[in-house]
């Protein structure tokens, strides 16, 4: 997708910063909307087929993670979702994460990066694609969280149910153990080895019943998924 041709839609309600933003993306070549509310955010995220929403946390009329949440939960496809807020604490950034965020980007931030981090968000090949992820015998609903595979389903710990997710979305290109931290923790991830008893769970989840493995390391590389058939 060309930078030219990106819609994005700007709820924020700060008519100094919207003013900034709207010709940062005239200067790209976006197609930039704007709302200054949560409620009409919504409601113009689920009328058209935006290609990006940055979203700011602190709105008026509904709170930028009830937006977040509602959108994933109503809109019949994923809408990359990049939250642009003030609130810097880890603590925050999860909860922006966890509302179904796809990126976090705290103020005050540099125009280019914004920039960089919508067309990195638009190439992502899950944007505008239905819910659901189907390798091989592998399903992930995104919509619903379900997981099945050859039909059963798979319960997974929150943690490993987003490495399976960031790989599938991956898929079929290898992930780097970087890559998978930075999705999963940001610039804060915890401990030495913040992957190893993740990726051990996902795999007595995931594979273990089965014949076929799915989850394979790269030596060297990283992570990904294998289509079992």
């Amino acid at each position: 997708m060309k930078a030219k041709t990106l819609r994005v839609l700007v709820i924020e309600d700060n008519r100094a910063l919207c003013a900034n933003l709207e010709a940062l993306f005239v200067r790209a070549g976006f197609d930039a909307s704007f709302a200054g509310d949560g409620l009409a955010g919504l409601a113009m995220a689920l009328e058209e087929p935006f290609d990006v929403v940055v979203l700011d946390l602190g709105l008026p009329g509904l709170g930028g993670l009830q937006v977040c949440e509602r959108l994933r939960a109503r809109a019949d496809r994923h809408v990359p979702i990049l939250m642009l807020t003030a609130r810097d604490a880890l603590e925050d950034k999860l909860q922006g994460f966890g509302s179904g965020a796809d990126d976090y980007l705290v103020k005050p931030f540099s125009g280019d990066e914004l920039v960089a981090r919508c067309l990195a968000l638009s190439h992502r090949h899950l944007a505008g694609q239905r819910h659901v992820l189907r390798i091989g015998s592998l399903e992930i609903d995104r919509k619903c969280g379900e997981v099945r595979r050859d039909g059963r389903r798979i319960e997974l710990h929150r943690t490993s149910h987003r490495i399976l997710l960031a790989l599938a979305e991956a898929w079929p290109r290898t992930l780097t153990r970087s890559e998978i931290i930075q999705r999963l923790w940001g610039d804060d991830p915890p401990g030495s080895d913040p992957l190893r008893s993740h990726l051990y769970l996902l795999r007595q989840a995931l594979d273990r019943p089965f014949d076929t493995p799915m989850l394979k390391t790269v030596h060297g590389v990283g992570f990904r998924l294998e289509a079992d058939a």
